[in-house]
C-alpha cells in the first residue's frame, strides 16, 4: 500500500511529459515560420500579417490589396561571391567561345577565358556589362530560356558545391508560403534580368513568371528560318529595375503599391521607401548578412549587395532588420 502514492506520482509525471511533448509537437506543426528563431523580428512579421488579415481590425487590408514584393539576389537566395546571373554569363562565355575566335584576343573576353580576373575586373562594371550583352543577346527568348534552364540544372556554387537553386533561403521560402496562405500575392522585384529569373522562379519560389519584375533588354518580333514567329533578344537595355527603377517597375507592371516589402541592399531602398509612403499598415524588411560561417557576412563595404544607406534609414525609421546569425535557425534547407 505504501508504494501506491509513488506509482501514482510516476504515472502523473509520465502523463504530464506526454502532454508537454504533444503540445510541443502541435506548436511546431502550427508554426508557419519554423526556421525563424523566436524573437522580435519573427513576432513583427506574424503580428503584421495578423493585423492586416483579421476581420474587424482597424488595419484590415482586402485580399486584392495584399501585395508583397521581394528583391531576389541576397533576399531570396545567396548573392556572393558574385551575382548568380553574372556567374551564368561567365559560363556562357566559355560555352560560346568556339563560335567566337575573336574572343581569344578581345577584352574583356580574353582575360575571362584565361581566368585572369585581375585584368577582367580592372574595367569594373564595364567588363561585366560587355559579357552580359554578348551572352544574353542575338538569340530567341525560347533559346535563352533553355540555356538558363540547362545552366540552373547543373551549375554549382564555388564555395558550397551545390546547385545555385539549393542556395535559396529556407526562412524566406516559409515566409512566401505564409503570406500566400494569408491572401497575399507575392512578387519578385529584382535588378536581375527578367528573362533569367522567369524560367525557374515558379518551381523554386512558387512565384509564376507573370509575377516577376526585373531588368529587361529590348526584344524584337521576327520570323524564324522555319517561318515561325520568334522574339529576338537584342543587345540593348530597355529597363533597369534597380534603385529608383524599382518603384517605377512596381507601378508599371504590378499597378498597386505594396503593403509588404523585403530587400537587402541599397538597391532596394527606394522600393522600401515607396512601400512605406502608402497609407495604412506597412511592413518594410531588410535581410542583413551577418553569418560568415553559414553563409556570408557583409554590408557597407561590399561591392556585391552593399547595405549602407538603407541600413541607416531602416534603423532610423524602425523598419524590421533581419540579422541572419541571430534570427534564422537555419539558412538553407539542407542545413
Amino acid at each position: 500500500m505504501r508504494r501506491q502514492p509513488a506509482l501514482i506520482l510516476r504515472g502523473l509525471a509520465a502523463a504530464l511529459s506526454l502532454l508537454l511533448l504533444a503540445c510541443h509537437v502541435a506548436l511546431a506543426q502550427n508554426d508557419p515560420l519554423p526556421s525563424w528563431n523566436d524573437g522580435a523580428v519573427k513576432t513583427a512579421v506574424t503580428a503584421f500579417v495578423e493585423r492586416v488579415t483579421a476581420d474587424g481590425s482597424s488595419d484590415f487590408v482586402p485580399a486584392p490589396e495584399r501585395i508583397a514584393v521581394f528583391d531576389n539576389d541576397g533576399t531570396l537566395w545567396c548573392e556572393q561571391p558574385v551575382y548568380f546571373q553574372v556567374a551564368f554569363a561567365f559560363d556562357r562565355v566559355s560555352a560560346l567561345a568556339p563560335q567566337h575566335p575573336e574572343w581569344k584576343t578581345e577584352e574583356p573576353f580574353r582575360s575571362l577565358l584565361a581566368k585572369d580576373m585581375k585584368t577582367f575586373t580592372a574595367n569594373g562594371e564595364k567588363s561585366v556589362l560587355a559579357v552580359i550583352a554578348a551572352t544574353h543577346a542575338g538569340m530567341t527568348t525560347d533559346d535563352f530560356r533553355q540555356a538558363v534552364l540547362d545552366w540552373i540544372a547543373t551549375a554549382k556554387h564555388p564555395r558550397f558545391n551545390r546547385l545555385y537553386t539549393d542556395l535559396v533561403y529556407q526562412p524566406m521560402l516559409e515566409l512566401l508560403g505564409y503570406l500566400r496562405a494569408n491572401g497575399f500575392k507575392t512578387f519578385i522585384v529584382s535588378g536581375g534580368g527578367i528573362e533569367f529569373m522567369r524560367p525557374w522562379t515558379e518551381k523554386i519560389y512558387g512565384i509564376p513568371p507573370e509575377q516577376v519584375v526585373g531588368s529587361s533588354a529590348v526584344t524584337q518580333f521576327d520570323m524564324g528560318a522555319d517561318g515561325k514567329p520568334v522574339l529576338m533578344k537584342l543587345a540593348k537595355t530597355e529597363f533597369v529595375d534597380d534603385g529608383s527603377g524599382k518603384p517605377v517597375g512596381i507601378n508599371r507592371f504590378i499597378g498597386r503599391r505594396p503593403i509588404f516589402a523585403f530587400g537587402n541592399s541599397d538597391g532596394d531602398l527606394q522600393m522600401l521607401q515607396w512601400t512605406a509612403a502608402g497609407a495604412g499598415a506597412r511592413f518594410m524588411g531588410l535581410v542583413h548578412h551577418t553569418d560568415a560561417e553559414r553563409e556570408y557576412a557583409y554590408d557597407r563595404q561590399s561591392s556585391v549587395g552593399r547595405l549602407d544607406k538603407a541600413l541607416d534609414e531602416a534603423a532610423a525609421r524602425g523598419w524590421t532588420i533581419v540579422d541572419i546569425k541571430r534570427d534564422w535557425g537555419r539558412v538553407f534547407a539542407w542545413e
